[in-house]
């Protein structure tokens, strides 16, 4: 009877502080593999709910999508997860308020899965001000100047007060035009930082009240020899899903992300999920997805709505141009949402032309809109097994410029 007694108490206490191991077997499903291209379908199983891969998140960096308010997010975006981050929600709200609002999606009233990114790109693009070492990174606030030190162990500590569904580790984010050596010492500080990070992850996990998964980050700039160094470390510790940074569409040359995905895909075991961290452009994330990446979160399509670049299912609109002025045609008929069917493209010229508000949102709208259907699409062809043929169909239409 003692013996059945502590074999239950050891049971109970392996399952309590092991409930990353056990999320681990149910968190990412491959629900189909196309047969012309590397694309695949994929299931994420989170605590407020599932997300199908391939999945574009609407970037919601302060816990809010520009202009987007959450209904449209939800009802005419379709959106499944949207991205936070987490050097912006650490200065702003702080973490004593998103405490007492019990994390994230709480204050924001988003009860959809939500990913974090780790503050790392922030600190190294907005602050003047950084000193680096092995312990962590020293910063000063874009907002007041004020001096903060992130550490591997804050930032899991701070997105388990965010609360989000998926989190990032804390590393250094390399330009693409840094040097070999440099890129070399940089990644093994981040897989360092990646180490500290999951050690204090799981030791945590017993206190906290909601179910998280935390992803690696493969850095090594444009040498395959450093991703593949990236690649062997991270695929070797017990991480739920890989994320490629150092890479953005705003970054390099497009050719080099490309390389950047096919290459490090081909390494990487398929039973994860994979997220290009700051992809992009409709042909981006296309080309990426056909190359067998599952997850993609970028600025760009609101981005481009506040400067009225209107992404359609049949090309790309300059709304500040005279010729869309009588144009009395629905945004797009083509996405099953109130805004792109019941607003005209000459409504929205005018608002984008006398700078209202209300241009921008709906502007806002109708890109996240088209990027949620165009991954739709994408998923229904690679069920099909016609990604490849789709992709030379569909690239000339929403490129064009009309």
């Amino acid at each position: 009877m003692y013996h059945c007694n502590v074999t239950f108490v050891i049971f109970c206490s392996y399952i309590i502080y092991n409930k990353l191991y056990i999320t681990k077997m149910v968190f990412f499903d491959i629900l189909h593999e196309d047969t012309s291209s590397q694309a695949r379908i994929g299931v994420l199983r989170t605590e407020h709910g599932d997300v199908y891969t391939p999945i574009f998140m609407p970037v919601g960096t302060l816990g809010s999508v520009k202009a987007v308010e959450q209904r449209n997010l939800s009802d005419d975006i379709k959106a499944e997860i949207i991205l936070g981050n987490t050097y912006h929600l650490y200065l702003r709200p702080g973490c004593d308020v998103l405490t007492q609002s019990h994390g994230l999606h709480n204050f924001i009233n988003w009860h959809k899965p939500i990913l974090t990114d780790s503050g790392g790109f922030q600190v190294y693009s907005l602050s003047k001000i950084r000193k680096i070492n092995d312990e962590g990174v020293l910063f000063s606030s874009h907002i007041d100047g004020t001096k903060h030190f992130f550490t591997p162990e804050k930032i899991i500590d701070i997105q388990t007060i965010i609360g989000a569904d998926i989190i990032m580790p804390l590393d250094e984010c390399t330009p693409l035009n840094c040097g070999y050596n440099y890129t070399k010492e940089s990644i093994a500080r981040t897989h360092m930082w990646l180490k500290r990070s999951l050690e204090h992850f799981i030791a945590t996990r017993p206190h906290t009240k909601h179910q998280q998964h935390l992803f690696g980050i493969i850095q090594g700039s444009i040498y395959k020899e450093l991703r593949k160094q990236s690649v062997d470390f991270i695929t070797n510790v017990n991480v739920d899903g890989y994320s490629i940074g150092g890479v953005c569409h705003t970054q390099g040359k497009t050719e080099d992300l490309y390389n950047i995905a096919e290459y490090v895909c081909s390494l990487l075991p398929k039973n994860k999920p994979r997220y290009f961290m700051g992809v992009g452009t409709p042909k981006d994330i296309l080309l990426c997805i056909g190359r067998g990446v599952d997850m993609f979160d970028c600025v760009h399509p609101t981005r481009c709505a506040r400067h009225g670049r209107i992404y359609t299912t049949k090309g790309i609109m300059h709304m500040k141009n005279k010729k869309w002025e009588k144009c009395f045609e629905p945004l797009d008929i083509n996405i099953d949402n109130y805004i792109s069917q019941n607003y005209t493209k000459a409504y929205l010229h005018h608002l984008i032309r006398s700078q209202e508000i209300l241009g921008c949102q709906l502007a806002s709208i109708q890109n996240l809109a088209f990027y949620l259907w165009l991954i739709k699409e994408a998923r229904e062809k690679i069920k099909n097994n016609i990604y490849k043929t789709w992709l030379d169909e569909i690239l000339p239409i929403i490129t064009t410029e009309l």
